[in-house]
């Protein structure tokens, strides 16, 4: 072979082309650097969340069952961001043995061009409900209408309003001050706390464990999503849905776990329909919003995908159409458009229980035994077919229900799974 020193000058790659190219690389991965610390600096503002609620607890404008421990004595403290959005801190947290998810919201960032000067910050609603002299029976009344204004005429509507003072009362001394109530009012505004609380009774969603202001700590689910792989972005737009199904598959419990799991979803469907506090209507059944514990029970991780029928038809009854696809209320809750009145039905075209047996048939399928197999596919087929408004709907849903239920529960119940 020839000797390297023998290759002629002209061959070679000049010098400035390896500075060019060490300049480039610098100044890429600066620059990639740079936006990757802004979106974090953006989104993670944790340390401005709990400055702003501690601010508001010294003073005396709100109390809640975790402002001692998050303002006083540190006990209470936020560790991994998870924010997606800068207005809606997510945070992992500890508060003594107790790991958890805390939320906070916070006002909106304002975007302004190098060279301006940045606007204020828009602060988020201040805490002035109940205001100075609201007696607790005034605030009651309060918390009844606003219940009421969200779920309908509901005969356990006084019941409900008391689970929500008991919360209300952070200190426990049997009575809820001035500050504990504003911290409470705020909470209320937040429909997915209110749903939270509503379903956490039947254990399918994590439990709140405090609060103060409008930051609140819930459970931490251990296990999430529900099933699949989160891609990095650059990747997802390159990933055709066909193979991205195929593998959020492979990364699953085993089959007789994913059958508990699924019962859980079943439950909470089953929950929800003509439940204690009327109907609700699941409008994103997005794997993301679902996680499971370590005893593999279901817990719903977004109550927001959640909202009362009461409020959805409400919604539809107002949205003018033209066609069906202008009658979508958050991702997958559809009706009908009238064309004769150029305005939405309110009737929901599928109901809850076909669109989980919809997430439900890869996930349950893949690895199923085979002497089930044939049967559990023509079930979750006649679920599937399912309409909003079909004759004799509730007898219908009921029966389906029950038959899947009763036929992974044969196969599970005897399984330390179970």
């Amino acid at each position: 072979p020839p000797d390297c020193q023998n290759i002629p000058k002209n061959n070679r790659p000049p010098t400035s082309t390896y500075l060019f190219l060490t300049w480039l690389t610098v100044l890429v991965g600066s620059w990639v650097l740079y936006v990757q610390y802004s979106a974090y600096t953006e989104l993670c503002r944790g340390h401005e969340c709990k400055n702003a609620i501690c601010d508001k607890y010294r003073k005396g404008i709100i109390d809640g069952s975790a402002c001692s421990s998050l303002c006083d004595k540190d006990t209470l403290y936020m560790s991994r961001c998870l924010s997606t959005l800068p207005n809606n801190q997510v945070y992992t947290g500890s508060w003594g043995d107790h790991d958890g998810i805390i939320r906070c919201k916070l006002g909106e960032v304002v975007h302004y061009e190098l060279g301006e000067e940045p606007e204020p910050r828009r602060e988020a609603p201040m805490f002035d409900k109940p205001t100075r002299g609201t007696s607790v029976e005034k605030f009651r009344e309060m918390v009844f209408n606003h219940l009421k204004s969200k779920l309908g005429e509901q005969a356990n509507l006084a019941s409900l309003v008391s689970q929500i003072l008991s919360v209300a009362d952070g200190n426990k001394d049997g009575r809820v001050s001035l500050p504990e109530a504003r911290s409470t009012w705020a909470l209320l505004q937040m429909d997915e706390v209110l749903l939270g609380l509503l379903l956490q009774d039947r254990g399918h969603t994590p439990r709140l464990l405090g609060y103060c202001g409008d930051l609140y700590m819930t459970e931490r689910v251990p296990y999430g999503p529900l099933y699949g792989l989160s891609l990095p972005w650059p990747l997802v737009s390159w990933v055709p849905n066909g193979v991205q199904r195929t593998m959020d598959q492979w990364f699953t419990p085993s089959w007789p776990r994913k059958a508990k799991i699924s019962m859980g979803l079943l439950e909470l469907v089953e929950d929800i329909f003509h439940g204690t506090y009327g109907s609700f209507l699941i409008c994103d059944l997005a794997a993301e919003h679902f996680g499971y514990t370590d005893r593999h029970e279901l817990r719903l991780t977004n109550a927001r995908a959640v909202v009362p029928e009461d409020e959805f038809r409400r919604t539809m009854r107002v949205l003018k159409c033209e066609t069906d696809a202008d009658c979508v209320y958050g991702v997958d809750c559809q009706t009908s458009c009238d064309m004769s009145e150029k305005r939405c039905r309110e009737e929901p075209v599928q109901p809850n229980l076909a669109k989980a047996c919809s997430t439900l048939k890869d996930y349950l399928l893949r690895g199923a035994p085979s002497e089930l197999r044939e049967e559990l596919e023509r079930q979750l087929y006649a679920c599937m077919a399912l309409k909003g408004n079909a004759g004799q709907m509730n007898m219908e849903h009921s029966l389906i229900l029950n038959n899947l239920k009763a036929l992974l529960w044969r196969q599970i119940s005897h399984t330390k799974d179970s």
